[in-house]
């Protein structure tokens, strides 16, 4: 296929991501420290592909100034990952900080600044403490908001001065909806009620973080703000029929709007409101709570995008005996002929790209966003390495290229998306599929003692920042 050639905006940040829980393994982490995540590994570890999990998972915890190195050479100017709340502390009442991983997270973060690497620090990427989802049930506690603020609050205490990009969650609908609505995760338990309490009080939180950060901290620096990552999925109907174009719109309202319009418009749909009442799953607030969210919108959000959601109209009549769940007004739809990613499961379609930029022009008041995740997991890479041990993954580079080139036309035509984050840096542990299908740049070889090598995909990555230029296909669908 005729390549094209496409150049980069100015200031167009390329970076990559990760997470805590997902990269520094338990090296120093106390006994009562365990994460939710932990948790569900320690309870469930079968799951866990080939039984790995978080306990040593990259060992970045040790070998960071190595990570970084790599980075420093990729020419990364940015790198996004986040600080584990329940290893930050030591006592989550009153908010006493564990030393210890304080130092280790300052270190990182002097380590990126002194190699010219801009952090981007997330306050919660999965990793509430075991104890508050035990004691407390979670985000499903008002109590634990409150925990959460003190904790951000000594945070930024230590860090204001030093990061400029701050997020208050990665993915806050997704552990409820993977435990509480398709009960397909620990401690498997299908309670719609408590999915939706979960939702507001992580939404809750989130403007209370944003409140604090504003009022004490943002003043540090002036370039300083503070967003969230929501993983939205761009939804497309079955076909233009009004039954079709309805059960996409209820699928978006559920799983869409249910985070950017409280956190983005401060407001919440009233057709939400109208739904919980109808299914009997409301959950529970106030009027000065939603004053909160109102008053309190985030400064940028970023999004973390991989591919379609495709919806139709039922089909099959729901049964009544059960919970409600949204698929109550929509079935999941298949397209036929579509490219998938055959290791995930997941459709490759990069127009999302596009049409994301384009409503989040249209109907978010075009607020400076990022992609703060995009990428592409692979099974058994070493497949593709060549003789000098390099994986030649040029399908992540073809996949990296065409959702550019959608993200770069949406901006063109005036969406105020400002950088992409590659997911993720490094190979590493996901949920239940550890390091089955790998997304790095940089391999983790777990039978080399987790040593560490660039891929095809990380000297394109270096040249792509460098040069600010790449080729991509010049199919039909780019005019």
């Amino acid at each position: 296929m005729e390549k094209i050639g496409m150049q980069l905006p100015d200031h167009f940040i390329i970076g990559a991501a990760s997470s805590a829980w997902q990269t520094e393994g338990w090296s120093s982490k106390k006994d009562f420290q365990d994460s939710y995540l932990d948790l569900w590994y320690k309870n469930h570890r079968e799951v866990w592909h080939n039984g790995y999990g978080p306990t040593i998972a990259t060992d970045f915890y040790n070998r960071y100034k190595e990570d970084i190195q790599f980075m420093k050479e990729i020419g990364l100017t940015h790198y996004r990952t986040s600080i584990n709340w329940s290893r930050f502390l030591i006592d989550y009442e009153h908010a006493v900080v564990d030393e210890e991983y304080a130092n280790y997270i300052e270190n990182v973060i002097d380590e990126l600044l002194k190699n010219g690497i801009e952090p981007m620090i997330c306050l919660e990427h999965y990793e509430i403490p075991g104890v508050l989802f035990e004691k407390y049930g979670g985000w499903g506690s008002k109590h634990v908001v409150d925990l959460f603020v003190k904790y951000a609050e000594k945070v930024f205490e230590r860090y204001a001065h030093k990061v400029k990009w701050w997020f208050t969650f990665n993915e806050p609908i997704v552990i409820q909806t993977r435990v509480y609505l398709d009960a397909v995760r620990w401690p498997y338990e299908q309670n719609t009620k408590k999915w939706m309490q979960w939702n507001f009080n992580k939404t809750l939180a989130n403007a209370k973080v944003v409140q604090l950060f504003h009022q004490s901290y943002a003043s540090q620096h002036k370039e300083s703000k503070i967003g969230v990552i929501l993983n939205p999925e761009v939804v497309y109907p079955r076909s233009s029929a009004p039954h079709d174009i309805e059960a996409a719109k209820m699928y978006d309202l559920f799983f869409n709007r249910m985070f950017l319009d409280p956190m983005i418009k401060g407001e919440y749909p009233n057709e939400l409101f109208d739904l919980m009442q109808k299914h009997d799953c409301s959950f529970e607030y106030n009027d000065e709570e939603l004053q909160i969210i109102k008053e309190n919108k985030v400064d940028f959000v970023g999004i973390n995008l991989y591919m379609p959601k495709r919806v139709k109209a039922r089909t099959t009549a729901w049964n009544p005996n059960t919970p409600f769940h949204p698929e109550f007004y929509y079935e999941h739809f298949e397209l036929p002929g579509r490219k998938m990613n055959p290791y995930r499961g997941w459709e490759i379609y990069p127009k999302i790209m596009y049409d994301f930029a384009i409503r989040i022009k249209e109907e978010y008041g075009n607020i400076e966003w990022i992609v703060t995740e995009n990428g592409m997991g692979v099974e058994n890479e070493h497949r593709f390495k060549d003789k000098n041990g390099v994986i030649q993954d040029d399908y992540r580079i073809e996949f990296i290229s065409e959702h550019l080139k959608w993200l770069l036309r949406g901006i063109e035509e005036g969406s105020n998306c400002k950088g992409y984050m590659l997911w993720a840096f490094t190979d590493n542990v996901s949920p239940m599929n550890a390091f089955k299908n790998r997304y790095g740049l940089v391999e983790i070889d777990l039978d080399d003692d987790r040593n560490r090598r660039m891929k095809k995909s990380a000297y394109w990555y270096k040249n792509l920042i460098q040069t600010r230029q790449f080729e991509a296909n010049n199919d039909h669908f780019y005019k």
